[in-house]
This record gives structure tokens, sequence and C-alpha cells, in this order.
């Protein structure tokens, strides 16, 4: 296990000891023990979910949210993901979804991460077991430059359902925009609210997200993990597509985001990892959240744009 980084004063990344991540990953449940456990909604699973996939106990799962990796090479705590030719990426992709598919209950929503290379293939898979309800893309903020291409700064969410019935909380995900052209009657705001801070308008939620920071070194909920989603950007998923004491499950949990908003949202979850740094990690970030359950960006039950100002927490 690595030592901890040194870091500047203000970075606010999450790291752990040696001996911290040898405590909380005890916390975790492995590989081979899921079987004949006394409890596994809300823990985290160490090991690989091509073998703990067939011990997860069938049709339990209210919401499945995935964040395979993208093909793409990239290295991880321990291990390394090598991009793989366009054939091989989408038997990878049926493999994990149809290890998912007999944890889902038939109300159960589904929600695949991508980028734009692997969208078509992600998105042809999932029709080919469930029904496809929308595309979600979402607005990266940062992203690399490039001199021969235009800026990569877009992903994609596929969102699917196992059958026609389903949950979906519209009045859960409103997004809070600023009013640029306030329009009033006898006076008075006509479809938006004044305040003190500014006014503002309750918007329905579309499929293009501008809303969301990705992760950096000044946000508490980052820690080092090199794919990390926003808790914002899960939050909205869940809201959506559960409800309170629901079931979620991850197969590809990394730093644990979706667990770590599973709690502070009031759902259960379960999440599968096989690097050790990262089931610790989200141990650390579940302790956390137990007493500190804000998420960044979502206030007053709705998500605001991204850089409000008005002194609230972005």
């Amino acid at each position: 296990m690595s030592a901890v980084k040194e870091r500047a004063g203000r970075n606010r990344t999450l790291c752990l000891s040696p001996g911290q991540q040898s405590s909380l990953l005890g916390r975790c449940l492995p590989e081979g023990h899921v079987q004949g456990a006394a409890e596994i909604a809300d823990k985290i699973i160490y090991g690989d979910f091509f073998n703990i996939a067939p011990e997860l106990p069938s049709k339990s799962v209210d919401l499945l949210i995935a964040d395979p990796p993208y093909n793409l090479g990239k290295k991880y705590a321990t291990g390394e993901f090598r991009k793989m030719g366009a054939g091989e990426y989408e038997g990878f992709t049926r493999k994990w979804l149809e290890a998912s598919l007999h944890t889902l209950k038939c109300t159960a929503s589904v929600y695949v991460c991508c980028d734009w290379r692997t969208s078509m293939i992600v998105g042809s898979v999932l029709g080919e077991y469930l029904t496809i309800r929308n595309r979600i893309t979402w607005q990266r903020e940062k992203g690399r430059g490039a001199l021969r291409n235009w800026k990569n700064s877009m992903e994609d969410i596929w969102f699917a359902t196992v059958s026609k019935s389903y949950t979906f909380n519209v009045g859960a995900v409103k997004q809070r925009r600023k009013v640029i052209a306030p329009y009033r009657v006898d006076g008075r705001p006509k479809g938006w609210q004044e305040t003190e801070d500014g006014g503002f308008r309750d918007t329905h939620p579309s499929n293009f997200w501008d809303d969301i920071s990705v992760p950096y070194w000044s946000m508490p909920e980052n820690t080092d993990h090199p794919t990390q989603k926003p808790e914002k950007l899960f939050a909205k998923l869940v809201l959506a597509s559960s409800n309170e004491g629901d079931l979620i499950l991850d197969p590809f949990a990394g730093a644990g985001t979706s667990s770590v908003v599973a709690k502070k949202l009031g759902r259960q979850y379960i999440g599968v990892e096989k690097e050790a740094l990262y089931c610790a990690l989200a141990e650390m970030r579940l302790e956390l959240a137990g007493s500190d359950s804000s998420i960044q960006g979502y206030e007053d039950n709705v998500f605001w744009e991204r850089n409000t100002l008005a002194g609230r927490k972005r």
C-alpha cells in the first residue's frame, strides 16, 4: 500500500496512511464470503465483479449504476486497463451486463457511464437486453485541449429500464437557474422566485447537464482515483430513479461515489471494487458521510447551476 503523498496546505484530497488502508479494508466483505453473509446491503465488496455477481441475490436491486472502464488505456492503484478492439470491448460490456441482469427487479432502472468512443457500443448492447429510455450527456467542465481536434469535455450516461414500470421522480431533480429576463404580472414574479440572493426558476431536467464540476483538489470528496465521478452527478440518478430504502448496485464502485451518495440520500447500496485502495477510500468516505450528508451543488432539494454565487455551497 502506498504512503501518504505530500499535499499543499489547501489541498483537501482524501488520502490514507497504510495503517488506515488496512483497517478500512477490513470493513469490506471479501470475495468468496458473499454467500452466507448475514447482510450484504450497505456493504463494499472487495473483489472482481465477474466472480461476485453469481453470489448476489436475484431480483433485489432497484437501481444499477455502472461506471465501467472506458475503452482507454488507464492505470489504477495496482492494475491497468488496456485498450481493446471495438468487438472485444463490446464483449466485455455484454459480459458484465449479463452478469448483472439476475440481480435486477422487474421495476429496476439502469444507468451506464461511457465516453463518446464507447457510447454507441454501450447503447447498442443495452438495447439488446433492456428498454433504452434516454442518453444523458454531461459537461465535465475540464478536459484536455487538442491541436488537431475539438476539445473532449463531454461524457454520456445511458438510461434504460427492465420494463415499462419504473421509478422516475422528476420533481426531485429540478435545477435552479438564475432568471436572466424576469417576467412579471402586476409587478409580481411569474414562473420564478424572487429572493434576497436574486431571481431563480426551478426547471425540469433535460438530458444535457452543464452544472457538474469534476472533483478536484479543493473539494473534500476528491480522491486519487483517476476517473472519479462527482457526487452531484450520481445524486441526480439516485433521486430520479430510486426511493428511500431502495437498493443500489454498482459493479465498478471505484472510490465509492455511488455508495456514498446512496447513504447520504437514505438508500441502501452494494458496491463492488477489486482495488484494495479504492475499497478503503470508499469506506472512509462512507464513514465521513455519517456526519456530513451534504452534496456539493445540491441544496434546498434542488440542483443549483455550476458556480452559482449567493453564498451557496458549490
